[in-house]
């Protein structure tokens, strides 16, 4: 089985391509046993993002999204397993052995996952993916002179671990500033911030590896970071999706690409 799925529009039309790193449910057959039953399927997973930003095809935009879940490799951490953060928040492995909890996810409640093995993952599941992003954003700048990366992400609304603070609505990551220009992050922000929800930029969140490796202005190659709480697309308890809920999620989101979309088309030479 391949590490992602791509769903591509009849004609790509859009010089926007999205990533959904952390909606992967599936835990090959050969680690299954060593999880703790109990904690699967992992709450940490971006629940239903994928079906969140479904629209993606009416708009022409490809995405991209990974078929393993986070707890088998994160694909948007450092493939060096550096960490992205130091402000004394959890930090998860490339190869995580907690939960955002800190809870330990293996029966054995390892520390950390073998070196050998860790290798192994990147080249089964963090290699595929990663490369084929790099050739998904080649061919849309190919045809566009510039791509847009909008890397995709969702999480409970409190999680005591990251901050003691419940989440503010729409998390614009960006790399502070360094991974698009300021054109593309403005008209962002205004775009997210035309509906009734709570946008902050750089809070908390400033983008993964994926925004901050692959946004790369310089090259007329520039990312950004959504997260959101899951509760502004599913039901109470962040475990159903809720299509009346997304609805007004949705329509910001659809603005949003709208906007960016035009400014991009209008600076391609």
């Amino acid at each position: 089985m391949d590490a992602f799925n791509i769903t591509g529009p009849a004609a790509i039309s859009s010089p926007i391509l999205f990533s959904i790193p952390h909606c992967g449910t599936r835990v090959p057959g050969d680690i299954l046993p060593e999880y703790k039953a109990e904690l699967l399927p992992p709450d940490d997973t971006d629940w239903y993002v994928d079906q969140l930003y479904a629209f993606a095809q009416e708009m022409g935009i490809t995405v991209i999204s990974a078929v393993y879940s986070r707890w088998v490799i994160d694909l948007n951490r450092n493939p060096d397993n550096a960490p992205l953060y130091h402000d004394g928040r959890i930090i998860t492995d490339l190869c995580p052995c907690t939960d955002f909890l800190g809870r330990p996810i293996y029966h054995d409640e390892r520390r950390q996952v073998r070196p050998e093995e860790r290798e192994r993952r990147k080249r089964l599941y963090y290699n595929p993916y990663h490369q084929k992003l790099q050739e998904l954003l080649l061919a849309t700048k190919v045809k566009f002179g510039k791509v847009l990366l909008w890397d995709c992400h969702s999480i409970r609304r409190l999680v005591p671990t990251i901050s003691p603070h419940p989440f503010p609505d729409l998390l614009l990551g960006t790399a502070d500033g360094l991974s698009a220009p300021a054109t593309i992050v403005s008209a962002a922000m205004d775009a997210l911030s035309s509906g009734e929800f709570e946008v902050r930029q750089d809070y908390l969140f400033k983008g993964g590896y994926i925004t901050r490796h692959f946004g790369q202005p310089e090259q007329q190659q520039y990312a950004l970071q959504l997260e959101m709480p899951k509760e502004l697309y599913m039901k109470a308890g962040e475990t159903e999706y809720d299509a009346a809920r997304a609805r007004k999620v949705q329509q910001v989101l659809r603005q949003t690409f709208t906007a960016l979309t035009t400014i991009l088309h209008a600076s391609t030479p």
